[in-house]
This record gives structure tokens, sequence and C-alpha cells, in this order.
């Protein structure tokens, strides 16, 4: 029960009208209240009510109220016991105060006064409450604190051997005290042969460990004293460097140097994922390049027909201004002419800015991306390449399909890795098929790109999107474009999956959230 709750109290009284009014004062002030007619009866309801209060008459047949003051004390000692008493009964009154009674009233009952006393009442108990908990507080103080100073060097001994971190701290001559799990990984070192033997310098080249010195006496790097997210290297048991981010602070006490504490974070994974994505970059641009060498022969088809229709037409232009002024006549005449080099312009200008946009190399760019676009660009770029090898192209592009979240560079690349090496296995023509649906739970927009060439070998399928796996003859591939394609397709959160019926057809699916995945994004440079 806390301060604000209301406080039961028990009214003990054998007049019945005064056990009524002032239960019902005491309702009206907050109180919750019992009664009882006699001494008795008063405790038998302190078992059941367990008042904190108690306000008992004096004078009663049976059990008078300096028995109920004993009784209550003896059987309930928290209780508070507040005594009324004749006008004239001091001598009662005295000896009830001397019993632990925590205070008098007269009767008649004035209602100030008896708020006043059950105000003392309260006091008094809240303070014995308080002085109770304080007293069990210094019982156990001692132990507890004993065990709580265990339980802390326990948990900070836990804290800095659990670090993924190394941390190694030094005391003021430089000797180091400390030394973790993760610095005896990091370095090879076992902490026996270093723990208050070694010195930080131990760990650096003399060259490096001057410059970490000098910057971390300075204020540059997080404040004096401290440095803050430093790359350094330090030396392993072989004295091979190890590259490392360095966190460290010079610990003072009495305006001295009492210490340094250090925290190592070991950079050499990360190094090999930053070389691992370079290299991922650098095979995703070469297989780029590779695609716009295929590309190269139908762009150049593409081009060469509508210039060679602006050619004509302009000559034809030329031939008839040359001949003097333009006859009305002839206006309507060059007009159509004039629509026909813009129309054959507007189509080589669209040419070169898809080639411009899949050959561009550029960091990767996410942002909404129509799969529309990317299917009509690609067909743009690739229908050369499909007329040279007798294929026929069949569409069947969903109407309204959502955006999804990518990079969409990376995105038409794969496209057109499937597309020309759907056209690779129809040697002798067939039919390649591009489908984008729409799926619903979750919402997916699936890419089927579906040949009738030759298909895929069972024995082939497991590997075919494994890097320099390749079926075509040498020369004709490095094995790149599956592998490539599955990359980029899997870090926009989507998959890559193929299905094949040798000799008849393969299929080759991709799906991709309609959401973005909120933990992943496309990687590398285009």
């Amino acid at each position: 029960m806390t301060s604000t709750d209301p406080w039961p109290v028990l009214i003990i009284d054998d007049e019945q009208d005064i056990r009524e009014v002032t239960a019902l004062t005491l309702t009206d002030a907050g109180y919750v209240v019992d009664t009882a007619a006699d001494g008795a009866e008063g405790l038998a309801r302190c078992e059941q009510f367990s008042p904190r209060i108690v306000i008992t008459d004096i004078r009663m047949p049976g059990m008078d109220g300096i028995q109920v003051l004993e009784a209550v004390k003896q059987r309930f000692p928290d209780t508070e016991v507040i005594v009324a008493t004749a006008f004239g009964e001091m001598e009662t009154a005295i000896r009830a105060l001397q019993l632990d009674a925590s205070d008098f009233i007269t009767k008649p009952i004035h209602t100030e006064a008896m708020m006043v006393a059950l105000e003392r009442a309260r006091h008094r108990y809240a303070t014995r409450q308080q002085l109770k908990d304080y007293t069990r507080h210094l019982e156990k103080g001692l132990s507890r604190t004993t065990r709580q100073l265990e339980e802390t060097v326990a948990f900070q001994d836990r804290l800095i051997e659990s670090s993924m971190d190394g941390i190694c701290g030094c005391d003021g001559s430089g000797k180091v005290v400390t030394f973790n799990r993760s610095m005896e990984r990091m370095l090879g070192l076992d902490r026996a042969s270093v723990l208050n033997q070694a010195t930080l310098e131990h760990f650096f080249s003399p060259a490096e460990y001057r410059r970490v010195r000098e910057d971390l006496a300075a204020s540059g790097h997080g404040g004096p004293n401290r440095l803050m997210l430093y790359e350094t290297c330090l030396l392993d048991h072989r004295r091979q460097p190890v590259p490392v981010q360095l966190s460290a602070a010079v610990l003072m006490e009495g305006g001295q140097a009492a210490g340094t504490v250090c925290f190592f974070r070991d950079l050499r994974r990360i190094h090999r994922l930053e070389q691992e994505m370079a290299d991922q970059a650098r095979l995703l641009h070469q297989d780029k390049m590779m695609s716009l060498g295929r590309l190269a022969a139908s762009v150049a088809h593409e081009i060469n027909n509508p210039l060679a229709g602006i050619l004509n037409y302009i000559r034809l232009m030329l031939r008839t201004v040359n001949k003097g002024p333009l006859p009305p006549d002839k206006h309507a005449q060059f007009a159509r002419y004039l629509s026909l080099v813009e129309t054959e312009t507007d189509r080589c200008s669209k040419i070169v800015a898809s080639l411009l946009t899949f050959s561009r190399r550029s960091p990767v760019s996410v942002g909404p991306v129509s799969i529309s676009e990317i299917v009509d660009r690609s067909i743009v770029l690739a229908r050369h390449r499909l007329e040279l090898g007798n294929v026929t192209l069949a569409t069947c592009i969903a109407d309204h399909l959502p955006d999804i979240s990518g990079d969409a560079n990376q995105l038409q690349q794969c496209l057109l890795n499937l597309i020309f090496n759907a056209v690779d296995a129809m040697p002798d023509g067939g039919t390649l098929t591009l489908s984008a649906t729409l799926e619903d739970k979750p919402a997916t927009v699936v890419i089927r790109v579906t040949d009738t060439g030759h298909g895929i070998h069972e024995a082939d399928m497991a590997q075919i999107f494994e890097p320099f796996f390749t079926t075509k003859r040498e020369g004709h591939g490095l094995g790149l474009g599956l592998s490539t394609t599955y990359g980029i397709i899997d870090r926009h959160g989507g998959t890559l999956t193929a299905a094949s019926q040798p000799g008849r057809e393969t299929t080759f699916e991709i799906r991709l959230p309609v959401q973005a995945p909120g933990s992943r994004s496309p990687g590398g440079t285009a």
C-alpha cells in the first residue's frame, strides 16, 4: 500500500451512535473504515481487517480500552492506537501513552482534533516503517555491499574478456596490466607472457609508436589524451602488421597520468571484404564490357539504318532547294521529310542513350526502378542480335507493374545477360519469350526469360551459377554472366532460379520484392 492509498481504520466503541458518526466522518475524509462494539470483537476485526490505525474508547464493558491497547500492541505491533477518553481522565491518557498509544482524544470527539491525531498516527506509522527498513538495510548492508563488490568485479572481468574488441590497459609505469582474450587471438600472444612484463610500445614498430604517442597527446583525434577511431598497425607474435582501429584514453589521477586504456578493433576482415567488393566490382564491369562487345554489331546496325534514311531525305531536300525557291506545292513534302528525319534522329538518340546508360561505370544508385522500362531498353539494345540469330521475340509484360527498389543499371545488365545466353542457346534460331508479372503475398515482380534452345543438362544445373563455369566452347565466354547476375539479384533481396528441359527449353526466373529489404542493398560498382 502506498501513501496515496486509503488507510484502513478500525473504530472500537460500545456506543453505536458514536461508531456510526465517526465512521461516516472518516469515510468522507478518504479512510477505509470498519467498526466493532467491544474489545473482543475489535481484536477479531484486527485479524481480518488488518487496520493500520485503531481508535478505541477507554471505558467499555468487558475488555476496556487499555486492555485493547495492550493486546493490539502485543499481537499487531505495527498498528497505531488512538485512545478516546472522557474529559478529566488524564491519568488514563498518560497510562495509554506509556503503553505506546499514538495519541489520545477527548470525548465528545471533535473532528479537527481527530484528524490531527490521525495525521500524527500516520506520520508515526510511516516513520516506524522507514526505521524498520533502514534497520533491515543496515543488517544486510555489509554482506550485500561485499557481494555487490564481488559481482561488480566479476561482471567487469566478464565484460572485458567477452569483448569482441581487443582491450589492453597499462599502469602509470607503462606495464600492461589488462590483456583480454581478443588481444591474445589478434596478436597470437599468451597473456601470461605479457601481463606486468611487456609495455604498449612492444606492440608497435618504433615509428608507428611515436606517431601514436604524438597524436594521443595532441587534440586532433578526439581531444587531448584521447584517440577516437584512429587507424594504425600493431605487430603480432611474428612481428607481422595487423591493421587495427584504435580508441584510447589516458587515465588521469590528481592531474597526473595514471595509466592508459586501449580498445583495438581488428580490421583484417574488413579489409578483406573491401578487397572482395573491389574484385566483385571489377568482375561486374568486366562482364558488362563483354556484353558491350556483343552489343557492338547490333548497335551499329540499329544506328546505321536510321542514319541512312536521314541522309537520303537530307539529300532530297538539298536537291530541291538547289533548284530555286521552294514552290508552295513542295511545302507539305518538305514537312513530311523533316518529320521522318526527326523520327529517325529520335530513334538514334534513344539507342545511344540506352547504350550510354548501360555502359557507364557508376557507383550504385538505389531508387525506384520500372521493370517495364528495363525490358524496353534491353530489347532496343538486343533487337539486331535477335534478328541475326533468327530468334523471334515474344513479350508478355503486365500493365501497371509497381516499381521496385534497386539499381536500374545493374538490373538491366542482368536481363541482357539472360537474353544473350538465350540467343546463344538457340544457334539455329527459335523463340525467346520475355514476361513480367506481379504476384501478391508478398508483393513480388517476377521476370521470366524462356528460350526454345538445347536446354541445360541435369548434371550442369547445380553449377551454372558458379563463377567461371561455362558450357560454351573456348573463347565464347568466361562463365561470369550467370554468377554476376545471381549476385546482383541476391543483393537486391531477390532470387534467380533456372528450370530446363534438355532439348526443348530453358526458363530463367528473377523474383524481386516490391518493397526494398531493410537490411540489404545492392553493392558494387556497375
